[in-house]
């Protein structure tokens, strides 16, 4: 049976592709760039565009074509077994972009791409972006820096997948079955179904909430039972956390703060003095200082606006609903309510005039125009 993560052609076959493939696919397409790379800095004299940087850049293709519906699948068709190959295969990947990234011999031949004169300005940027890239990746640094810069990466991107993975089951392990529907007044139809249909799936009788979006969302804009709305979002709130219905279970905490630590290092190797400056290295802002900057004087014009906004909520949910105190949990509720109130139609009110399907070619459409 051939392997439908090895196929270059067309969509990914997400229907086909199973935990089992995963791992060969990867060895096989990070075997085959290497031997190509290896091929091209050995028999390419004079570098060019067309002889050595086209043919890397449909490598990376490759990669990212076998990699990415893994990691879209591991998503959202999280399992034991495709978790299991996809934490296998992170540090193959991590190991191969620290190799490229510090192949001096590539490094050197595109500096020789980036002296000709006929590049036109998409290619030069390419190049240059390149040539970034590589000294972000530790090229230039001696070789006890490159050994450790390489383990860092490895292990940051092991501790990225566990963090997301703790997130994912703190996510899924909360739910909570209502079995009484008045507890569920003011959800619309839409919700209501999505609830029930849920708890079938689970073998369950009633209406079954979850932290996924399409879930959390309705109860947090439409659900009347205030509790219940508190409960959802604590859940939601404290998820992989030391807080919470789940505390400690899941906590990310000292991942994060090892990831920091690391991040920090990473950056000091290469000769920045904190993770914010590396970070920026590749972003249109110049500093940390700059990035602040922005963010406060971005806050100076919003703040009052906000405030406004939200004592409007406050005025409404007060005179209306004889609610004197708003909460976080409550902020959703009574906007929406005052939206009614306002302009007498509902966010759900408008579903039916947006379909997927003519929001999707609206979009294309717009992004071909």
């Amino acid at each position: 049976m051939s392997n439908p993560l090895l196929d270059q052609g067309g969509l990914p076959a997400f229907a086909r592709i199973l935990p089992e493939h995963v791992e060969p696919a990867v060895d096989a397409r990070l075997a085959a760039c290497r031997a190509e790379i290896d091929r091209l800095t050995r028999d390419v004299a004079v570098p060019t565009w067309e002889n050595f940087v086209e043919p890397l850049e449909e490598l990376d293709d490759t990669i990212s074509r076998t990699w990415s519906p893994v990691g879209h699948l591991n998503g959202v068709m999280n399992s034991d077994a495709l978790r299991a190959a996809y934490n296998a295969c992170l540090p193959k990947l991590s190991v191969y972009a620290t190799e490229v990234g510090q192949n001096e011999d590539l490094f050197r031949a595109y500096e020789a791409v980036s002296t000709l004169e006929h590049l036109d300005p998409t290619q030069r940027k390419l190049i240059e972006n390149a040539l970034r890239d590589f000294r972000l990746s530790g090229v230039a640094l001696p070789a006890a820096q490159k050994a450790r810069f390489k383990a860092i990466s490895q292990e940051l991107s092991q501790l990225t997948a566990k963090f997301s993975e703790n997130l994912l089951d703190a996510t899924n392990a909360w739910s909570k079955l209502i079995t009484d529907p008045a507890r569920l007044a003011g959800l619309p139809e839409s919700a209501l179904g999505l609830a029930r249909q849920t708890a079938q799936q689970r073998d369950q009788e009633g209406w079954l909430l979850t932290l996924d979006m399409p879930s959390y969302i309705p109860v947090m804009t439409y659900a009347d039972d205030r509790d219940l709305r508190f409960e959802v979002y604590q859940a939601f709130g404290t998820r992989a956390s030391d807080q919470g219905p789940h505390a400690g279970q899941w906590d990310n905490g000292e991942l994060m703060e090892r990831i920091l630590a690391l991040r920090h290092e990473l950056a000091q190797l290469l000769g920045f003095a904190n993770y914010a400056e590396r970070s920026l290295a590749t972003k249109m802002a110049r500093s940390p200082e700059q990035v602040l900057r922005f963010l406060t004087d971005l806050a100076e014009r919003s703040v009052a606006q906000a405030r406004g906004e939200l004592e409007e909520v406050r005025a409404f949910a007060r005179a209306h609903h004889g609610q004197d105190q708003i909460e976080p949990w409550d902020v959703g509720y009574y906007s929406e309510k005052l939206r009614v109130h306002r302009y007498q139609i509902s966010q759900e009110e408008l579903r039916p005039y947006f379909p997927v399907s003519h929001v999707l070619s609206g979009l294309f459409g717009v992004a071909e125009r």
